[in-house]
């Protein structure tokens, strides 16, 4: 079993259900309340972590009552915290999220904590980063901080996987330095310049390979996922579900991947896995909660025999 270790946010997310979105000005009435652990540096590891993983997670949480509580949770899941770093005076981050009728989100994220994981602090902890077998790492802290932690695995010659979320343009010495780049279509558009509408999802692809990535995964929502490096190309189709609630499905997906590879999983049997959890996430609500383990993905792929990667 590879060792994970994810570094990146964390938020307690404020999620409301409503009929439709609110426009400028306009006061409407929700429909339901939930306040969970989110981040998507936290929604990664815990999916991993929940999915067979073995995990190591670095944060940074204010000591606040937000980040008192995520902690407490965190020890509760079982997932190993020890190296994060804990502020005075700066509190945790915190996302608001509205959930339409159509499962669709959108959300406001204040980082508070998640600004002070600085690379001074990745320079303190790189022994986490040297007994790791994969990084994975998202946007939701700094740039620099992501740019740091890059240079330092591939110093110790360690695989790194970047979820480009939120969406941003990544420098050529960053992206070289990056194995698997996991990129919905409006990240892949930020990154490699070029429209998806216009040339089409294999030109991009190929175009984020050019740039240096080893591996891309392009997801595709509603439509699966679309896997190419300089051996393969693999299409998996999304699962048939009933959608509640999207928010998180991406992490989920990663920490899925993360969690197969690491127990030397080919592509094929690690897409389908993460297609499957990303899926079933997608019928829960909330971020965190709606994260299924691996016995429940294992279950449902064997309902799903007929599912195949293209």
């Amino acid at each position: 079993m590879g060792k994970i270790l994810v570094i990146g946010s964390s938020n307690t997310d404020l999620v409301a259900t409503v009929k439709g979105f609110p426009t400028a000005g306009e006061t409407i009435v929700g429909k339901s309340f939930l306040q969970a652990m989110g981040g998507k540096g936290a929604n990664q590891a815990v999916a991993a972590h929940k999915l067979g993983g073995d995990v190591k997670f670095i944060t940074c949480l204010g000591r606040d009552a937000n980040g008192q509580d995520t902690l407490k949770y965190y020890k509760d899941e079982g997932l190993d915290v020890s190296s994060s770093l804990i502020v005075d005076a700066v509190p945790s981050g915190t996302a608001i999220i509205l959930v339409d009728e159509k499962g669709e989100n959108c959300i406001v994220i204040t980082p508070g904590a998640n600004k002070m994981l600085s690379p001074a602090y990745v320079y303190k902890v790189e022994k986490e980063i040297v007994a790791a077998d994969m990084i994975v790492l998202q946007m939701e802290i700094p740039y620099e901080t992501v740019k740091t932690v890059c240079e330092l695995a591939f110093k110790n010659h360690k695989r790194v996987m970047l979820n480009v979320a939120p969406a941003c343009e990544l420098d050529e010495d960053l992206i070289k330095k990056i194995d698997i780049l996991v990129v919905n279509e409006t990240e892949a558009e930020t990154i490699s310049g070029e429209k998806i509408g216009v040339v089409g999802k294999e030109v991009v692809v190929d175009k984020l390979l050019a740039m240096g990535v080893n591996t891309v995964v392009l997801t595709l929502g509603k439509n699966g996922c679309l896997l190419k490096n300089s051996r393969t190309i693999q299409y998996v189709p999304a699962f048939k579900v009933e959608a509640l609630d999207s928010t998180a499905a991406g992490d989920t997906f990663c920490g899925a991947l993360a969690a197969e590879l690491g127990r030397g999983h080919d592509w094929e049997e690690t897409l389908k896995f993460a297609t499957a959890a990303s899926a079933i996430c997608v019928t829960r609500m909330g971020a965190q909660p709606s994260i299924p383990v691996e016995e429940e993905v294992r279950e449902f792929l064997n309902r799903h025999r007929e599912h195949e990667v293209k």
